[in-house]
């Protein structure tokens, strides 16, 4: 198994020492879009829980359409002039329709007028269009947002046996470099990977749900974890399949 760490962000990629750097940069793109997506949710959650209001605006072309000013803002790279025929300019693609998709389908509930607190808060958005885009691409490529098995709230979310050992190893060690992400060739059931992943740290705006006190109880319904400004919360981790 060959290893790979590296500084982020996807743009502007420090060289690679093992084989594999194209992958690595468009799973790293991949991410970025992710987030970038989801950031959309996170800034306009007081507008969805609105009861007031009924059309919120976010269509699926409205949040792709953020999104991609945010990641614009964010990497440098507009995801509409990568090459639609390479791998990176693929996945951007299909990462795109995930979240259209999504959006699309939740129209209904997120334009209830006269009810609030919808449950479709930034953490849920990012696990339905994440499990999208592995329907979209049966099997040649997934993507989720797992976290420390002790900070999963939803089991669908859980870490598999590589994510916890990196997560252990190297994003809590120490010793890690915050922001490096860990890259490395393997096989998952028998097929050869490269799989990437990115560790997300908690922003001002992650801790009305994920602060203190530890254990009060978040908008959500759940118990708030205790987090202080920049723990690690969460992994983005991406698979892509030779």
């Amino acid at each position: 198994m060959s290893l790979v760490l590296l500084g982020m962000l996807a743009i502007g990629l420090p060289p690679i020492l093992a084989a594999g750097q194209d992958d690595v940069d468009a799973a790293l793109s991949l991410a970025e879009f992710l987030r970038s997506a989801r950031t959309v949710i996170s800034a306009n959650q007081a507008r969805i829980n609105d009861p007031g209001l009924g059309d919120k605006g976010l269509t699926g072309d409205a949040v792709v359409e953020a999104a991609i000013r945010n990641m614009v803002a964010t990497t440098g790279v507009d995801p509409r002039k990568v090459d639609p025929g390479s791998e990176k300019g693929r996945l951007l693609a299909a990462m795109a329709l995930a979240v259209k998709e999504v959006m699309d389908a939740n129209q209904p509930l997120i334009n209830e007028k006269g009810s609030g607190f919808k449950g479709f808060v930034p953490a849920v958005f990012a696990r339905l269009a994440t499990e999208q885009f592995r329907r979209d691409q049966s099997g040649r490529a997934e993507i989720k947002v797992t976290a420390p098995p002790e900070l999963v709230r939803n089991r669908k979310a859980s870490p598999d046996a590589f994510e916890t050992d990196v997560i252990r190893t190297r994003f809590q060690s120490p010793g890690w470099t915050r922001d490096a992400v860990y890259a490395a060739t393997t096989t998952v059931n028998g097929r050869p990977a490269t799989r990437v992943l990115v560790p997300e740290y908690y922003g001002a705006d992650c801790l009305s749900c994920h602060g203190k006190p530890k254990g009060g109880i978040d908008i959500t319904g759940y118990p708030k974890e205790g987090a202080s400004l920049g723990d690690l919360g969460g992994v983005v981790s991406v698979t892509l399949f030779d």
